[in-house]
């Protein structure tokens, strides 16, 4: 019988618990049964697949929470402002998660659920660049440009990179109004 209490979101939270304090590579099913105050084998009757799928599990959530922060800060926005906000959410949620961000899948993978999470991620970004009238091969160059805008600030950001002493926040505001001024003189054909 599974430990009353214990569920498969229980287990996901416990392993997030311990990405959050300690990082994604510390996350093993002996760590999250210690935390969950149950025996390693127990695990499996929450989560079959064992490692493997808990990993699986926790980048579906990382990509769930990430594509719905963006989604809320581009709300009722468009064009340099709703870029600026998906921005800062990007950043934002990166800074505040510097760990669930790493266990963030960069590359497309085989799963059908992740790939529904990082199609909403992507179609937050879409969304945002059709205020530039941008779509088709346009539209992905230019999401690909954003993402690749993003993810590099919030790696650079959380791993610690920027040192000197210049404000950051300076930097972030810098790199949206060159990331805008682009996109308006995007190519929209």
């Amino acid at each position: 019988m599974p430990r009353v209490g214990l569920t498969p979101a229980g287990v996901l939270g416990h392993a997030l618990d311990l990405i959050d304090e300690t990082g994604p590579e510390a996350l093993t099913l002996a760590a999250v049964a210690a935390r969950a105050g149950v025996a390693t084998p127990s695990l499996y009757k929450h989560v079959s697949g064992g490692l493997p799928e808990l990993r699986r599990l926790v980048a579906v959530r990382v990509t769930e929470e990430l594509a719905e922060a963006l989604a809320e800060a581009v709300l009722g926005r468009s064009r340099d402002d709703a870029v600026e906000a998906l921005l800062g959410a990007y950043i934002g949620y990166a800074e505040r998660h510097p760990y669930r961000y790493a266990a963030l899948p960069q590359a497309p993978q085989e799963d059908a659920e992740l790939r529904r999470a990082a199609a909403r991620l992507v179609g937050v970004i879409v969304a945002v660049l059709r205020g530039y009238g941008l779509d088709g091969t346009e539209a992905i160059h230019a999401a690909r440009t954003v993402r690749a805008t993003a993810h590099g600030f919030a790696s650079l950001a959380t791993g610690g990179a920027f040192q000197l002493a210049a404000d950051l926040v300076v930097t972030q505001q810098r790199l949206v109004r060159v990331l805008t001024e682009g996109l308006r003189a995007w190519p929209t054909a």
